[in-house]
Formats: C-alpha cells, structure tokens, sequence
C-alpha cells in the first residue's frame, strides 16, 4: 500500500528511498501507526530526510489524502521499485534485511534475478488489496490500517471522511520557509554551506587517535601504544566578491548580507571584495567602492586553490561586458573588455563558482547572464544552489 504516494514523492523531487519505505510498511505492518495523524507524522520523520522538502511533502500529502479513495493497486508494476530495492541490497544488504524483517543470510546466495522475484514477491504481500482479514493493510475486517473496518484504532485512508485534521495540519504549510523557496536564512544557509571545508592536520601532534591506538595495542599483544595526531584545522580560503550597485540588486540585498553575515562569522581566511555589474580593472575592499581598490592583477598572488564565489544578478547592457571601456565609470576605463577580466579571474582560481539571486527560469532571456554561466558555473541563490556550488567548489 502507499505506492503511489511513495511515487509521489519520488517525482517531486523529494529523496526517498526504497529502504526507508520498507522501514514505513514495517511499522504500519506492527500496528504503530493508527491513525492518518500518525501516519502524516511517521511517513514524514522516515521517508524524508532534510526540513527543506516539509514544505514539498506537506503539499503532496495534503493533495493525496484529502478525502481521495486510495486506488485499487491490484497488477501495479512493481518492477521499478524492486529493482531499486536489488540495488540497495548491493549497496548495503544487512540495511534492508533489517528493513525487510529478514535474515540477510537467507537470501544472500540468491542470483540477481532471484532477488527481483523475492522483491517482487514481498511487496506483493504487502500491498495486495485484501478486504477483510488482521494482516498488512485492509479496507475492511480487523487490520489496524485501512478505513470501513471496526479495529479501534484503525487508520482511515478514503472513504467518508470524519476527521481530516493531518490534512489541515499539511495545509497550513508549517515548514515554507525551510522550502528551496523560502527565505534564505542564515540557519539554511549554515546548511549549505556546511560542506565549504577543507580540514587538514596542523600543529603538534597532541590529540590521541583511538581507532590507532587501539590497533597498535592489539598488534602489540596488549601492550599499550599510545599514537597522537595533529588536529585537524580548516585551512580554506576563500574569496567573496559582491556586487552590491544598481537597482537591480536592490530586491535582493536581505539575501547577499545574510550570505555576508554568515560567511565574515564562518571563514577564518576570508577576503571580501564589492564591484558593480561585473568586475573590469578593480574591486574594492569598502562597500562604498571608494577607499580601498585592488587590482585585479594582484590576484595571481594568491593561492590558487582559493575558492572564488561571486554573487550578482548578472544583469546589464551587453556593451558592459563585452565592449572595451564598458564601465559606466570613466575611471574604470582601461581599454580592456569586463569578459576578458573575468575569464583572467576564472583561470587564477579554478575554484570559482557564481551565484545568482535571480530564479535560474529568468537566466535565458539575460544575454550577460548567458555570457557569463559560459565562464563561470551558475548557481541560483537558493538553498539547493548553494549545496551545488559548495559541491563544484570542493571537487578535485
């Protein structure tokens, strides 16, 4: 039962796992969920695994359940979801023999095509429609799950609808603002970035390492060997340059300070820079861009294993990026295009990314935009681009 909803949730983009729904039919099948209150809450503590998609499943779960009769699932293709359960059997087989309620040692020496029809089998006895009887789950006699039965604690899915208050509460989208919609707060954006490290061992070795210890010890009949490691510290750096000009911007300046906050309180080895539009000759080290220049030629003195993260729409007259002396400032004026500027960036550091406030379903009509995701990759200002840059930033 629930396969559909599983699918669902699936097509939606939400991460769940053939495993972690076998964990959920488990617990239906032990009569632990008896209601579809329990049902909302346990479905979404198993099946989903970050708060970001709360938001994504409460919509679904709202749209599945509210007073809609669970279709007849006799001769659904099962194919598909047993052949993903073969694969996290490879992956990890005592995982889904726990899953399973199974001794691993049982089906460990069947074949691969032995395992889809075991697979196929056991969902099959989990999923018939069986109307009457105490076992799985029922639209009829004493299963605990079902509706029209008589168990006192049965879990009504369709037929009249007498308390719909799961339903309300996945309605009254609790959790938006942890959605890849929602406002980027430093909390998400802690989230996100959590990945952004680069811990190597520094310093004396003054910290003990138990997993050596004990090795070393067992290797030596018993007697103690005590092994030390250096800490481990995070020895990143990192390059934040922000265009912070224009009206253009405006509508986005509460998203690119809260990454600002975030990123002068985490990173130790941090240097901030601000431009306007797109970076020519010069970036400034002020938010005024008045005070404090820097060169852009100065930047071949850094490591180049630096990361460089830019944040801007991306959004201006073509002749800006790509014209000689296309600064709207005279000063700016060199006889050197923007482009040129910016592909010397992105080969000084090949660890650059460019993150964009504006929705990525805008980028395609904005020529520069287009210009500019051809020198650096592209991620829109979200959560879920913020965890696609981090990973391209931390790729060898």
């Amino acid at each position: 039962m629930f396969i559909e909803f599983f699918y669902k949730l699936k097509d939606a983009g939400i991460p769940v796992s053939p495993t972690s729904f076998l964990t959920l039919q488990k617990a239906l099948g032990k009569g632990l969920i008896s209601s579809l209150g329990d049902f909302y809450t346990a479905s979404r503590s198993i099946l989903v695994k970050s708060e970001r998609y709360f938001d994504l499943y409460d919509q679904i779960f709202a749209h599945y359940f509210e007073g809609a009769e669970m279709p007849d699932i006799e001769g659904l293709e099962l194919d598909s979801i047993a052949r993903a359960l073969l694969e996290e059997w490879l992956k990890n087989p005592k995982e889904l023999a726990d899953a399973l309620g199974i001794d691993e040692s049982e089906i460990k020496n069947l074949s691969p095509e032995e395992l889809l029809d075991y697979f196929k089998k056991r969902l099959k006895d989990q999923t018939e429609r069986h109307d009457g009887g105490n076992k799985w789950i029922g639209t009829g006699g004493t299963s605990p799950v079902g509706h029209s039965g008589y168990h006192p604690g049965g879990l009504r899915i369709g037929g009249a609808s007498q308390n719909k208050s799961a339903v309300k509460v996945a309605n009254e989208r609790r959790y938006k603002d942890y959605s890849r919609s929602g406002p980027l707060t430093q909390a998400l954006m802690g989230e996100a970035l959590k990945q952004l490290r680069n811990m190597v061992p520094s310093g004396p070795k003054d910290q003990v390492n138990i997993d050596d210890t004990i090795y070393q010890t067992m290797k030596n009949a018993g007697e103690i060997e005590i092994v030390f490691d250096r800490r481990l510290k995070d020895r990143l750096k990192v390059i934040l340059a922000i265009d912070n000009g224009g009206w253009s911007m405006d509508p986005y300046v509460h998203v690119v300070q809260t990454l600002f906050d975030y990123a002068r309180s985490e990173f130790k080895d941090l240097k901030t820079y601000f431009f306007h539009n797109t970076i020519y000759d010069t970036v400034w080290e002020d938010a005024s861009r008045y005070k404090k220049p820097k060169r852009v030629e100065e930047f071949v003195r850094n490591d180049p294993e630096t990361r460089l993260v830019l944040v801007g729409d991306a959004s201006m007259a073509p002749y800006e990026l790509m014209a000689r002396d296309g600064s709207i400032y005279v000063h700016e004026r060199s006889g050197f295009a923007s482009i040129e500027r910016l592909k010397f960036l992105a080969d000084t550091f090949p660890h650059n990314v460019w993150l964009n406030p504006v929705s990525d379903r805008m980028w395609p009509y904005t020529r520069s935009i287009n210009a500019i995701s051809q020198i650096f990759p592209m991620y829109e200002l979200s959560v879920d681009g913020l965890e696609q840059a981090v990973t391209h930033l931390m790729a060898a």
